[in-house]
Protein backbone atom coordinates (compact mmCIF):
# COMPACT_ATOMS: atom_id res chain seq x y z
CA UNK A 1 0.00 0.00 0.00
CA UNK A 2 1.55 3.15 -1.04
CA UNK A 3 1.62 6.28 1.54
CA UNK A 4 -1.05 7.83 -0.45
CA UNK A 5 -3.19 5.02 -0.29
CA UNK A 6 -2.54 4.21 3.62
CA UNK A 7 -3.47 8.36 4.10
CA UNK A 8 -6.39 7.86 1.98
CA UNK A 9 -7.81 4.70 4.43
CA UNK A 10 -7.00 6.47 7.53
CA UNK A 11 -8.67 9.96 6.77
CA UNK A 12 -11.84 7.22 5.88
CA UNK A 13 -11.80 5.27 9.00
CA UNK A 14 -11.26 8.92 10.92
CA UNK A 15 -14.33 10.13 8.76
CA UNK A 16 -16.15 7.00 9.36
CA UNK A 17 -15.50 7.18 12.80
CA UNK A 18 -16.95 10.87 13.13
CA UNK A 19 -20.02 9.93 11.31
CA UNK A 20 -20.91 6.86 13.64
CA UNK A 21 -20.15 9.37 16.89
CA UNK A 22 -22.49 11.75 14.86
CA UNK A 23 -25.38 9.51 14.46
CA UNK A 24 -24.74 8.33 17.64
CA UNK A 25 -25.57 11.89 19.72
CA UNK A 26 -28.99 12.70 20.49
CA UNK A 27 -30.17 16.12 19.70
CA UNK A 28 -30.99 18.31 22.69
CA UNK A 29 -33.65 21.30 22.81
CA UNK A 30 -32.66 24.03 25.55
CA UNK A 31 -36.18 25.02 25.84
CA UNK A 32 -35.70 28.92 27.30
CA UNK A 33 -37.63 32.33 26.90
CA UNK A 34 -41.17 32.43 28.19
CA UNK A 35 -44.23 34.86 28.39
CA UNK A 36 -43.55 37.11 31.82
CA UNK A 37 -40.72 38.80 32.93
CA UNK A 38 -38.33 36.25 34.18
CA UNK A 39 -37.78 35.43 30.16
CA UNK A 40 -34.15 37.58 30.83
CA UNK A 41 -33.17 34.57 33.81
CA UNK A 42 -34.63 31.81 31.51
CA UNK A 43 -31.58 32.94 29.02
CA UNK A 44 -29.04 33.21 31.19
CA UNK A 45 -30.35 29.58 32.43
CA UNK A 46 -30.61 28.46 28.90
CA UNK A 47 -26.35 29.57 28.40
CA UNK A 48 -25.47 28.03 31.80
CA UNK A 49 -27.49 24.53 31.01
CA UNK A 50 -25.96 24.73 27.64
CA UNK A 51 -22.19 25.13 29.29
CA UNK A 52 -22.73 22.35 31.68
CA UNK A 53 -24.00 19.50 29.03
CA UNK A 54 -21.27 17.41 27.22
CA UNK A 55 -20.99 18.34 23.42
CA UNK A 56 -19.04 15.08 22.57
CA UNK A 57 -22.42 13.29 23.49
CA UNK A 58 -24.92 15.46 22.37
CA UNK A 59 -25.75 18.07 19.80
CA UNK A 60 -26.76 20.99 21.22
CA UNK A 61 -29.38 23.66 20.10
CA UNK A 62 -31.00 26.77 21.93
CA UNK A 63 -34.94 26.92 21.07
CA UNK A 64 -36.18 30.08 22.15
CA UNK A 65 -40.07 29.85 22.96
CA UNK A 66 -41.93 33.85 23.59
CA UNK A 67 -45.48 34.13 22.73
CA UNK A 68 -46.19 32.59 19.31
CA UNK A 69 -42.60 33.02 18.38
CA UNK A 70 -40.43 29.70 18.29
CA UNK A 71 -36.93 29.75 17.09
CA UNK A 72 -34.31 27.82 17.38
CA UNK A 73 -30.55 28.71 17.15
CA UNK A 74 -28.37 27.25 14.30
CA UNK A 75 -24.62 28.40 13.39
CA UNK A 76 -25.51 31.79 14.12
CA UNK A 77 -28.82 31.75 12.50
CA UNK A 78 -32.75 32.05 13.72
CA UNK A 79 -34.90 29.41 12.23
CA UNK A 80 -38.47 28.65 12.60
CA UNK A 81 -39.65 25.93 14.99
CA UNK A 82 -42.35 23.71 13.39
CA UNK A 83 -44.81 23.19 15.84
CA UNK A 84 -46.54 20.57 14.02
CA UNK A 85 -43.43 18.06 15.66
CA UNK A 86 -40.94 20.16 17.22
CA UNK A 87 -38.48 20.09 14.81
CA UNK A 88 -36.88 22.01 12.08
CA UNK A 89 -35.39 22.53 8.60
CA UNK A 90 -31.86 23.38 8.44
CA UNK A 91 -29.55 22.76 4.48
CA UNK A 92 -33.10 21.04 3.32
CA UNK A 93 -32.95 18.37 5.91
CA UNK A 94 -35.42 18.15 8.55
CA UNK A 95 -34.13 18.29 12.57
CA UNK A 96 -36.22 16.65 15.28
CA UNK A 97 -35.27 16.35 18.58
CA UNK A 98 -34.44 13.35 21.41
CA UNK A 99 -34.83 15.59 24.07
CA UNK A 100 -36.13 18.82 25.89
CA UNK A 101 -34.45 20.32 28.57
CA UNK A 102 -37.15 23.27 29.80
CA UNK A 103 -35.85 26.58 31.48
CA UNK A 104 -38.38 28.43 31.05
CA UNK A 105 -39.28 30.08 34.32
CA UNK A 106 -42.90 30.89 34.11
CA UNK A 107 -45.45 30.90 30.93
CA UNK A 108 -45.83 28.29 29.31
CA UNK A 109 -42.75 26.44 30.44
CA UNK A 110 -43.48 26.11 34.61
CA UNK A 111 -46.92 25.91 34.54
CA UNK A 112 -47.83 22.41 32.49
CA UNK A 113 -48.64 23.92 29.18
CA UNK A 114 -45.18 22.98 27.42
CA UNK A 115 -45.21 19.76 29.24
CA UNK A 116 -48.54 18.28 27.72
CA UNK A 117 -47.56 19.48 24.12
CA UNK A 118 -43.99 17.58 24.76
CA UNK A 119 -46.37 14.67 26.14
CA UNK A 120 -48.61 14.84 22.95
CA UNK A 121 -45.57 14.40 20.56
CA UNK A 122 -43.90 12.00 22.78
CA UNK A 123 -40.54 14.07 23.19
CA UNK A 124 -39.18 13.24 26.68
CA UNK A 125 -38.39 16.30 28.61
CA UNK A 126 -36.45 17.60 32.05
CA UNK A 127 -38.64 18.24 34.23
CA UNK A 128 -42.30 17.77 35.94
CA UNK A 129 -45.43 16.83 33.78
CA UNK A 130 -48.43 18.75 33.54
CA UNK A 131 -50.21 17.97 36.98
CA UNK A 132 -46.90 18.63 39.04
CA UNK A 133 -45.88 21.72 37.25
CA UNK A 134 -49.59 23.21 37.33
CA UNK A 135 -49.80 22.65 41.05
CA UNK A 136 -46.54 24.08 42.37
CA UNK A 137 -47.03 26.81 39.25
CA UNK A 138 -49.58 27.82 41.71
CA UNK A 139 -48.26 29.01 44.88
CA UNK A 140 -51.66 29.45 46.99
CA UNK A 141 -53.08 26.17 45.87
CA UNK A 142 -49.27 23.89 46.22
CA UNK A 143 -48.95 25.47 49.49
CA UNK A 144 -52.23 24.69 51.05
CA UNK A 145 -52.28 21.39 49.21
CA UNK A 146 -48.73 20.00 50.72
CA UNK A 147 -50.31 21.78 54.30
CA UNK A 148 -52.92 18.85 54.38
CA UNK A 149 -49.48 16.44 54.67
CA UNK A 150 -48.20 18.10 57.64
CA UNK A 151 -45.76 20.79 56.34
CA UNK A 152 -45.76 24.30 57.45
CA UNK A 153 -46.68 27.43 55.75
CA UNK A 154 -46.85 31.04 56.16
CA UNK A 155 -51.13 32.26 56.61
CA UNK A 156 -52.44 33.53 53.40
CA UNK A 157 -54.71 35.05 51.42
CA UNK A 158 -55.73 34.56 47.10
CA UNK A 159 -57.18 37.42 45.51
CA UNK A 160 -58.40 37.05 41.72
CA UNK A 161 -58.20 40.27 39.35
CA UNK A 162 -61.96 40.48 39.44
CA UNK A 163 -61.97 40.66 43.33
CA UNK A 164 -61.52 43.66 45.84
CA UNK A 165 -60.21 43.45 49.29
CA UNK A 166 -59.28 46.35 51.71
CA UNK A 167 -56.07 47.24 53.06
CA UNK A 168 -57.58 46.78 56.80
CA UNK A 169 -58.77 43.09 55.75
CA UNK A 170 -55.65 42.27 55.06
CA UNK A 171 -53.61 43.30 57.84
CA UNK A 172 -56.31 41.76 59.93
CA UNK A 173 -55.52 38.78 58.60
CA UNK A 174 -51.70 38.50 57.92
CA UNK A 175 -50.61 41.62 60.44
CA UNK A 176 -47.69 43.66 59.53
CA UNK A 177 -45.09 43.36 57.91
CA UNK A 178 -46.29 40.93 55.20
CA UNK A 179 -45.50 40.10 51.52
CA UNK A 180 -47.84 40.91 48.35
CA UNK A 181 -46.75 39.32 45.46
CA UNK A 182 -47.67 37.22 42.04
CA UNK A 183 -49.17 33.74 42.87
CA UNK A 184 -47.85 32.80 39.35
CA UNK A 185 -44.43 33.59 38.95
CA UNK A 186 -40.98 34.00 40.16
CA UNK A 187 -37.65 35.63 40.35
CA UNK A 188 -39.00 38.14 42.84
CA UNK A 189 -41.13 39.84 39.93
CA UNK A 190 -44.06 42.15 41.38
CA UNK A 191 -43.18 41.28 44.98
CA UNK A 192 -43.39 43.83 47.67
CA UNK A 193 -42.85 43.48 51.53
CA UNK A 194 -45.66 45.57 53.05
CA UNK A 195 -45.26 47.45 55.88
CA UNK A 196 -47.94 49.86 56.18
CA UNK A 197 -51.77 49.43 54.91
CA UNK A 198 -51.15 52.32 53.21
CA UNK A 199 -48.66 50.38 51.29
CA UNK A 200 -51.40 47.21 50.39
CA UNK A 201 -53.21 48.42 47.62
CA UNK A 202 -50.06 49.48 45.39
CA UNK A 203 -48.33 46.08 46.31
CA UNK A 204 -51.33 44.39 45.05
CA UNK A 205 -51.73 46.30 41.63
CA UNK A 206 -47.95 45.60 40.84
CA UNK A 207 -48.40 42.13 42.04
CA UNK A 208 -51.09 42.18 39.04
CA UNK A 209 -48.85 43.10 36.20
CA UNK A 210 -47.47 40.19 36.02
CA UNK A 211 -50.44 37.91 36.42
CA UNK A 212 -54.75 37.40 37.43
CA UNK A 213 -53.62 36.28 40.56
CA UNK A 214 -52.30 37.60 43.67
CA UNK A 215 -51.12 36.00 46.98
CA UNK A 216 -50.48 37.62 50.07
CA UNK A 217 -48.62 35.78 52.98
CA UNK A 218 -47.78 36.90 56.53
CA UNK A 219 -44.39 37.79 57.26
CA UNK A 220 -41.98 34.76 58.89
CA UNK A 221 -38.83 35.88 60.29
CA UNK A 222 -35.84 33.41 60.20
CA UNK A 223 -33.23 31.80 58.67
CA UNK A 224 -33.92 31.60 54.16
CA UNK A 225 -32.28 28.16 53.19
CA UNK A 226 -33.19 26.19 50.14
CA UNK A 227 -32.63 22.56 49.32
CA UNK A 228 -32.41 20.79 45.55
CA UNK A 229 -33.15 17.05 44.48
CA UNK A 230 -33.09 15.06 41.37
CA UNK A 231 -34.40 11.67 41.10
CA UNK A 232 -33.55 9.36 38.06
CA UNK A 233 -34.54 5.53 37.62
CA UNK A 234 -33.77 4.32 40.93
CA UNK A 235 -31.91 6.77 42.24
CA UNK A 236 -32.98 9.91 44.36
CA UNK A 237 -29.84 12.72 45.26
CA UNK A 238 -31.03 15.23 47.13
CA UNK A 239 -28.46 17.84 47.53
CA UNK A 240 -26.26 20.13 50.26
CA UNK A 241 -28.35 22.78 51.98
CA UNK A 242 -27.72 26.98 51.45
CA UNK A 243 -28.06 29.42 53.47
CA UNK A 244 -29.49 32.68 51.76
CA UNK A 245 -28.34 36.26 53.65
CA UNK A 246 -30.13 38.86 51.64
CA UNK A 247 -28.46 42.10 51.90
CA UNK A 248 -31.77 43.69 51.19
CA UNK A 249 -35.36 43.74 53.07
CA UNK A 250 -35.70 40.14 51.08
CA UNK A 251 -34.44 37.77 48.93
CA UNK A 252 -35.49 40.35 45.95
CA UNK A 253 -33.97 40.78 41.95
CA UNK A 254 -31.04 42.39 43.17
CA UNK A 255 -30.06 39.85 45.72
CA UNK A 256 -30.70 36.93 43.22
CA UNK A 257 -28.98 38.23 40.48
CA UNK A 258 -26.83 41.14 41.07
CA UNK A 259 -24.97 39.93 43.78
CA UNK A 260 -26.23 41.37 46.75
CA UNK A 261 -26.76 38.28 49.18
CA UNK A 262 -24.33 36.14 50.61
CA UNK A 263 -24.91 32.13 49.55
CA UNK A 264 -23.87 29.92 51.89
CA UNK A 265 -23.37 26.08 50.72
CA UNK A 266 -23.26 24.32 53.03
CA UNK A 267 -25.34 25.91 55.55
CA UNK A 268 -24.62 26.59 58.79
CA UNK A 269 -27.55 24.45 60.37
CA UNK A 270 -26.89 21.62 63.29
CA UNK A 271 -26.32 18.34 61.19
CA UNK A 272 -29.85 17.35 62.72
CA UNK A 273 -32.08 20.60 60.78
CA UNK A 274 -30.11 20.16 57.95
CA UNK A 275 -31.24 16.52 57.89
CA UNK A 276 -34.90 17.19 58.71
CA UNK A 277 -34.95 20.03 55.81
CA UNK A 278 -33.41 16.87 52.99
CA UNK A 279 -35.81 14.76 54.34
CA UNK A 280 -38.76 17.27 53.99
CA UNK A 281 -37.55 18.03 50.36
CA UNK A 282 -37.29 14.66 49.92
CA UNK A 283 -40.81 14.05 51.09
CA UNK A 284 -42.46 17.00 49.08
CA UNK A 285 -41.02 15.71 45.99
CA UNK A 286 -42.60 12.66 46.05
CA UNK A 287 -46.06 13.96 47.46
CA UNK A 288 -46.16 16.34 44.53
CA UNK A 289 -44.81 13.63 41.78
CA UNK A 290 -41.76 15.53 40.56
CA UNK A 291 -39.55 15.18 38.03
CA UNK A 292 -35.90 15.48 37.10
CA UNK A 293 -34.48 18.81 39.26
CA UNK A 294 -36.25 20.95 41.67
CA UNK A 295 -35.39 23.22 44.65
CA UNK A 296 -37.59 24.08 47.69
CA UNK A 297 -37.41 27.05 49.54
CA UNK A 298 -38.06 27.16 53.16
CA UNK A 299 -37.58 29.70 56.60
CA UNK A 300 -36.37 28.62 59.47
CA UNK A 301 -38.14 30.19 62.15
CA UNK A 302 -36.02 31.03 65.94
CA UNK A 303 -37.97 28.00 67.58
CA UNK A 304 -35.80 25.84 65.12
CA UNK A 305 -39.56 25.38 63.05
CA UNK A 306 -39.27 24.84 59.19
CA UNK A 307 -41.72 26.71 57.16
CA UNK A 308 -41.89 26.56 53.22
CA UNK A 309 -41.81 29.31 51.07
CA UNK A 310 -42.20 27.31 48.13
CA UNK A 311 -41.75 24.54 45.26
CA UNK A 312 -39.39 25.48 42.28
CA UNK A 313 -39.62 22.44 39.20
CA UNK A 314 -37.76 25.03 36.79
CA UNK A 315 -34.78 26.29 39.20
CA UNK A 316 -32.26 28.98 38.01
CA UNK A 317 -29.32 27.09 36.32
CA UNK A 318 -26.65 29.94 35.23
CA UNK A 319 -23.07 29.02 36.90
CA UNK A 320 -24.18 30.86 39.73
CA UNK A 321 -27.16 29.56 40.83
CA UNK A 322 -28.10 27.46 43.85
CA UNK A 323 -27.91 24.41 42.01
CA UNK A 324 -24.79 23.96 40.73
CA UNK A 325 -23.35 25.54 44.20
CA UNK A 326 -25.05 22.68 45.67
CA UNK A 327 -23.91 19.83 43.04
CA UNK A 328 -20.41 21.41 43.49
CA UNK A 329 -20.63 20.92 47.76
CA UNK A 330 -21.50 17.41 46.98
CA UNK A 331 -18.08 16.76 45.23
CA UNK A 332 -20.41 16.29 42.11
CA UNK A 333 -20.15 18.12 38.43
CA UNK A 334 -22.99 19.88 36.83
CA UNK A 335 -22.44 17.45 33.62
CA UNK A 336 -22.41 14.45 35.31
CA UNK A 337 -26.26 15.74 36.78
CA UNK A 338 -26.79 16.53 33.23
CA UNK A 339 -26.08 13.28 31.84
CA UNK A 340 -28.19 11.40 34.98
CA UNK A 341 -31.69 13.67 34.10
CA UNK A 342 -30.81 13.35 30.11
CA UNK A 343 -30.15 9.63 29.95
CA UNK A 344 -32.07 7.85 33.02
CA UNK A 345 -35.08 9.57 32.70
CA UNK A 346 -38.04 7.27 31.15
CA UNK A 347 -37.74 7.75 27.23
CA UNK A 348 -40.62 7.06 24.86
CA UNK A 349 -39.94 5.16 21.70
CA UNK A 350 -39.82 8.16 18.95
CA UNK A 351 -36.43 9.36 18.76
CA UNK A 352 -35.36 12.92 16.99
CA UNK A 353 -33.04 12.38 14.33
CA UNK A 354 -32.13 13.83 10.36
CA UNK A 355 -34.22 13.06 7.63
CA UNK A 356 -34.03 14.82 3.65
CA UNK A 357 -36.43 17.03 2.78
Amino acid sequence: MTKKSLKQSKKSILLRQHNIRTKMKKNIAIVAGGNQSEVVVSLKSAAGIYSFINKEKYRLYIVTIIGKEWTVECEGKKIAIDKNDFGFIYNNRKITFDFAYITIHGMPGEDGKLQGYFDMLEIPYSCCGVLAAALTFNKFVCNNYLKTFGINVAKSILLRREETISAEEVVEKLGLPCFIKPNAGGSSFGVTKVKSAEQVLPAIELAFTEGDEVIMESFLQGTEVTCGIYKTKGKKTVLPVTEVVSENEFFDFDAKYNGQVKEITPARLPDERTKKIQQQTSAIYDIIGAKGIIRVDYIIAPDGTIYLLEVNTNPGMTATSFIPQQVNAAGMSMEQVMDEVIDLLPTPSKGGGETKV
